[in-house]
């Protein structure tokens, strides 16, 4: 009734303040009063419907519970008896909690009286009732004072360490959750309350026949422990594992050999040494031989030994002593661990030196032949799991020069690696969530489907002569036969044939759809380095840039270039791919308007040009990729339709002068090259036309490059001058210089047709101008005794041993008329 009333009395005044704010009150208490009804339905009538709807209006009235009515719902949800749906009950209280300040002021009034048991009520509600219990400890804005607050966060935190002693499995993951969150809060107070027992128990908990998401939050607790406790914890970690392997039963052998392989990689130093204790590794051996051993014995044991690979000593351990067991279950185990079995193999093969075994283990080794093609039917019709683990093991088998060569010979093999993770991602195979970006199991298989490609595709590294020697040395100091030559299936030719496999196994496509399965959420920088070596590799090969161009490869090279966060390093190298495409191929056609536009192009080209890969500790300066860059900044300046030139000269005519008196022969000749594709461009041309000291002394260097031992130099110097001798300001430079005049009668004589060519080109362009300095260039021609060598040059055009140049002719005959009037 006083609802009506109101809203008849704001029809009537709808712009009085007093009547619209009594209005907006009675409102929120008719939410009020349905949402503490519909809280009573569900708790004693188990009204689903209205619990659901209760939870709705909490989560959207936003503070705006009464304090009584917060209090009540608080009251009802904790002493509920019966509940038919505890999850429901649980994010209802989670709710009031984190919306309703009545509840949460009466919470702390109950937590100051009675914590432990308020404690126990929260506890057996649910994880999300004990996680908003966590974050009102841990919210210093609710409390008086931050001591009160301190005593009360100690006071939590060993609750929840007595319910993980003495809860069971059930609710252990419960109170992990608790300690998770507590554990860094706490600093050196919590960790101290953590003691062997409690550790103990968190690790059990590790044991992999328990479920995973008790598991997982067992790692984490882990995980924040050891950060925290440092050497105290550690050594708690080395009596736990050395003491239940002692005990020498199934149970503790797979609750210690659980513990091992999770804590691997948290700490891999405390668990490698460990692991290389004295004895460890061989009676393990020989603990893992005894057929008496259970398959969760065997199943944790391999886990183990899996994440110790992780270590360089570990793995030649397991390679010294597991051997035969491993080649044992590979060979003779139920099908998920002999695919682990052979994923070891790979690790340890695959990054572990070359061993000399005893004849025993000389037949075992036998058993590499089976690792591939187990690899492969894992992939191709096995479960997801099985797929996972075989990716896993190629990304490590395939280090193996032989290896990759099988490989990529296979393309049955080749074509499910860069087709399946993709299919896995978009949610089609078991195990593999419906949506990409949120599946981490999906990014893991592209991430070693990745690396897998790049063993297969990545070509040697071009050492100095300074590196070779101390390679050698290194081989020598050794003492391994096999070391002292690089591996023939290693060179460039068997590389490129590899390039070849892969691009053809639709490799890019691949990775182009990756990419748009990741775009909400983002590749990392590892992943996107990966595609970027792949395609820096494929296109070292000019015969496969069309391809890599047409599948789209300088957009995936421009996202590289363009994501912020990566290395310097990769994305120099993502510019190199791009300049290697455009080298060789049409501007017009590599050139895209959305996927790869011309200002990113110019970005990462010039970027190459004017910051060369810098020099590391262990390596020289690689000019490579500036050289390449400087050529295809050179095809792209060939195309006068693109509008580039002008681009070029601004981007990097500075470092280009620069690179004109280059020492190294390839990165002179490059750079003389594109300046002479930039003479069609009006900047181009005017950094040596415009008269001034800058472009006289610039002139000047060109004209000696038209003098140098290179061919190439010598014509890409000649066409440039070629160009600019058809104006006055240009032939007045040359004249004005010593022997401007007679390295341009000496391109006539020279012995390669293109230079002939440019010679008599710029002696016509001098002789045919009008005006004062035509005159002065016709009489110095004649004086240097241009009409001779014209008259050769012709003479030996029509010469029958030499083959005619008709252009070269004409030019001739057209100086020759102006000069003889």
């Amino acid at each position: 009734n006083g609802t009506r009333a109101m809203r008849e009395a704001i029809s009537l005044a709808p712009e009085n303040a007093q009547v619209k704010d009594a209005f907006s009150q009675i409102q929120v208490q008719d939410t009020v009063d349905q949402t503490l009804r519909l809280c009573e339905k569900f708790t004693s009538q188990n009204d689903l419907a209205a619990g659901r709807e209760a939870l709705r209006r909490i989560s959207s009235s936003r503070n705006e519970l009464m304090t009584p009515v917060g209090e009540e719902c608080l009251y009802l949800l904790t002493t509920q008896q019966h509940c038919v749906d505890d999850e429901l009950r649980d994010s209802l209280v989670a709710a009031l909690l984190q919306y309703s300040p009545g509840a949460r002021t009466h919470f702390f009034g109950r937590f100051q009286e009675n914590l432990t048991e308020v404690f126990d009520e929260t506890f057996a509600v649910g994880d999300k009732s004990v996680l908003g219990l966590v974050a009102m400890v841990l919210d210093r804005k609710e409390w008086p004072t931050e001591s009160s607050r301190q005593s009360t966060e100690n006071d939590v935190f060993q609750l929840f360490v007595a319910k993980l002693k003495g809860s069971g499995p059930e609710h252990s993951g419960r109170a992990m959750k608790g300690i998770v969150r507590l554990l860094p809060a706490g600093g050196d107070d919590h960790h101290t309350i953590v003691d062997e027992d409690a550790f103990g128990t968190i690790l059990a908990c590790l044991d992999c026949r328990l479920p995973q998401d008790l598991r997982n939050q067992a790692t984490v607790a882990t995980a924040k422990y050891l950060e925290v406790s440092k050497d105290v914890g550690q050594e708690c970690l080395s009596t736990f594992i050395t003491t239940h392997i002692k005990t020498n039963t199934n149970d503790d052998l797979v609750t210690a050999f659980s513990a091992a392989a999770t804590v691997f990689p948290l700490v891999p130093t405390v668990a490698g040494s460990l692991f290389l204790s004295d004895g460890f590794v061989k009676s393990l051996a020989a603990l893992l031989e005894n057929s008496s051993r259970s398959n969760a014995v065997e199943q944790a044991a391999l886990d183990m030994l899996s994440a110790a690979c992780i270590d360089g000593g570990c793995r030649e351990a397991i390679s010294k002593h597991c051997l035969r067991w491993l080649y044992h279950v590979m060979k003779t185990g139920h099908d998920q661990v002999k695919g682990q079995a052979a994923v070891i193999l790979a690790k340890v093969k695959g990054k572990g030196k070359a061993q000399e075994f005893s004849q025993e283990m000389q037949e075992a080794k036998q058993g590499d032949a089976c690792i591939l093609p187990m690899f492969e039917a894992m992939l191709l019709t096995g479960s997801a799991t099985d797929r996972k683990n075989s990716i896993e093991g190629l990304a490590y088998y395939s280090m193996q020069p032989k290896v990759k060569e099988e490989i990529a010979k296979n393309k049955t093999l080749l074509s499910k690696l860069t087709h399946v993770p993709v299919a896995y991602s978009q949610g089609r195979h078991e195990g593999f969530g419906s949506k990409a970006g949120d599946d981490p199991l999906a990014m893991t298989v592209s991430f070693g489907t990745l690396t897998i490609l790049d063993n297969l595709t990545r070509y040697r590294p071009q050492l100095s002569e300074e590196q070779k020697r101390l390679s050698q040395l290194k081989a020598y100091a050794n003492a391994s036969t096999s070391t002292l030559q690089p591996d023939p299936l290693e060179d460039d030719s068997h590389v490129e044939g590899r390039c070849k496999a892969v691009l053809d196994a639709d490799v890019v496509p691949y990775m182009a759809n990756l990419q748009k399965l990741f775009r909400m959420k983002g590749l990392s920088c590892t992943t996107l380095s990966l595609m970027g070596h792949i395609l820096l590799s494929l296109a070292k090969t000019p015969s496969h840039r069309g391809k890599l161009a047409q599948q789209s490869a300088i957009g995936l090279l421009r996202i590289i270039y363009e994501t912020e966060l990566m290395e310097l390093k990769d994305r120099q190298m993502a510019a190199h791919a791009i300049a290697r495409i455009f080298i060789s191929l049409n501007p017009k056609v590599a050139i895209h308007p959305t996927q790869s536009p011309t200002a990113t192009i110019l970005q990462a080209l010039s970027a190459l040009v004017n910051n060369p890969v810098a020099e590391s500790s262990d390596s020289p300066r690689d000019l490579l990729p500036q050289f390449e860059a400087l050529l295809a900044l050179t095809n792209l300046a060939s195309d006068s339709s693109l509008n580039m030139g002008d681009q070029i000269v601004k981007a990097v005519f500075e470092t280009l002068e620069d690179l004109l008196l280059s020492n190294t022969l390839l990165i002179q000749r490059a750079a003389t090259e594109l300046i002479c594709n930039l003479m069609s461009c009006a900047a181009g041309f005017n950094k040596f036309s415009d008269g001034s000291k800058p472009a006289s002394r610039r002139l000047h260097i060109l004209l000696a490059l038209a003098d140098t031992d290179d061919v190439a130099t010598r014509q890409a110097a000649g066409g440039a001058l070629a160009m600019l001798t058809e104006f006055d300001t240009v032939v007045k430079a040359i004249l004005a210089r010593e022997r401007g005049l007679k390295i341009l009668l000496a391109l006539c004589e020279d012995k390669d047709v293109g230079c002939v060519y440019r010679g008599v080109f710029c002696i016509r362009s001098m002789v045919l101008l009008k005006g004062e300095t035509g005159k002065k260039a016709r009489e110095a021609v004649t004086a240097a005794g241009g009409i001779d060598i014209l008259k050769h040059v012709l003479q030996s055009e029509k010469a029958p041993k030499r083959v005619g140049n008709q252009d070269i002719i004409n030019c001739s005959i057209a100086a020759l008329k102006a000069l003889t009037g």
